[in-house]
């Protein structure tokens, strides 16, 4: 399989190159050159197959002979280790849990399945690559304990100082090992266009490459998570609608993926706080991305999210075609609030913030009779404990997973600029 830039202007490359580079030298985000439905008979008997099979026919056509079949498979096994189930709200809405993860948040299966692509791509090469990622909130976490002693892989995460939970903080600024994090004095647009320059810095001699959405292998996995909710959900013999929380617009971007693969999807709905460069964009058809502001649902502020254009390339670029398939709308914090309380009151299900923004999606959009609705549960509530506990009359408990890390002291280097990133790449 080679990649293309969306920028037209690198050459074609492979998996295995697009996923060491990260992106393009022209600054695109690589793209696959062909993607082929899969059978119809596969899709027909899904239930009949497990997750790490659904996973391995999903993905094999992306990665192509350049990871042999046993290793890819052995990747999946290792990257796919928990459930992701889909739980009833009401009759026809249901939530697609995928926190259930080392770190609780959706970002833990890309995390992974990259680190492991990664590892095998370099299992003979002397040479260190250095691992560079922005996040927002759960990226850092999920790209720490997934490469978390990866023999030969440095990595670095940039987050927005005072904008990420304590929690999350926490994650990726309490392992040491072969982890690094760098306090940003800005937003989260800073922090990613900080890594995108320093991948084109010449001056900087060592290998970069990305673990954000951006990268093909962190982001393609996440189109498992489609696969796997379809498989549970066939049997209500409904049309399905996916509300995706979405703020780099990766997640639901695979879930296209997935639609164009030939699931049968009806319909996608990008919900998104008031961060809202798309909900507009698909309004009055211009593309005005924006600085970000800072919400209560934190790994969704992103002014000028990445992967749009890939959902754009998905759809030739062509609004009308879009439309037909596609939704965005956005609400505020005030509403999400009120979404959280009346989840809660309805069915004593306790939604994170970003879900509750995923299910505003499925009421704004209007469900038919014959549609049943997800909306994706993307981080566990503990994430967002605050927020949680102020909102609701619970008291969240701390899963193990959290409580291996919340009592660790925080390590992280003050940056202001792209000048103090290089300095320290320089020195590292």
């Amino acid at each position: 399989m080679n990649y293309y830039s969306l920028h037209h202007k690198s050459p074609k490359t492979t998996f295995k190159n697009a996923v060491i580079n990260g992106i393009a030298q022209d600054r695109g985000l690589y793209f696959p050159e062909n993607i082929t439905p899969l059978s119809k008979d596969f899709i027909k008997n899904i239930e009949n197959y497990s997750n790490h099979e659904i996973a391995f026919e999903a993905i094999k056509q992306f990665v192509g002979a350049e990871i042999p079949e046993n290793k890819l498979k052995e990747i999946i096994a290792e990257t796919v280790s928990f459930d992701f189930p889909v739980v009833p709200i009401n009759k026809n809405i249901g939530t697609l849990e995928l926190f259930h993860g080392p770190t609780m948040a959706f970002k833990d299966v890309g995390a992974k399945f990259m680190a492991k692509c990664l590892e095998f791509f370099n299992k003979d090469n002397d040479d260190e690559v250095t691992v560079l990622v922005a996040t927002s909130g759960d990226t850092g976490g999920a790209v720490a304990n997934g490469f978390l002693g990866a023999k030969g892989v440095k990595v670095v995460i940039l987050y927005p100082s005072g904008k990420v939970s304590d929690i999350q903080e926490k994650q990726l600024t309490t392992l040491g090992q072969n982890i690094t994090a760098l306090e940003v004095d800005g937003v989260f647009d800073d922090c990613q266009e900080m890594v995108k320059t320093a991948f084109l810095d010449k001056e900087i001699t060592k290998t970069l490459t990305s673990a954000n959405s951006i990268n093909v292998a962190r982001w393609l996995p996440q189109m498992f998570y489609f696969f796997f909710a379809y498989k549970q959900l066939k049997k209500h013999k409904k049309e399905i609608v996916f509300s995706v929380p979405s703020g780099n617009f990766g997640n639901i971007c695979a879930g296209i993926m997935a639609q164009k693969l030939g699931l049968p999807i009806k319909h996608f709905i990008a919900a998104t706080n008031v961060n809202d460069t798309v909900p507009n964009y698909m309004l009055d058809g211009v593309y005005n991305p924006k600085p970000s502001k800072a919400t209560i649902s934190n790994a969704m502020d992103v002014g000028n999210p990445s992967n749009f254009i890939r959902i754009q390339e998905l759809f030739n670029n062509d609004l009308t075609s879009l439309k037909n398939k596609f939704s965005s709308f956005s609400f505020t914090d005030e509403k999400t609030k009120e979404t959280m309380q009346n989840i809660y009151k309805k069915s004593e299900y306790i939604s994170d913030p970003h879900g509750a923004v995923g299910y505003l999606g499925l009421e704004k959009y209007g469900l038919k009779e014959n549609e049943y609705g997800v909306f994706l549960e993307t981080a566990h509530p503990v994430k967002f404990l605050d927020v949680v506990e102020e909102t609701l009359p619970v008291k969240v408990e701390i899963p193990p997973q959290i409580q291996k890390v919340i009592h660790k002291e925080k390590v992280a280097i003050k940056a202001s600029t792209y000048e103090d990133l290089k300095a320290f790449l320089m020195k590292n």
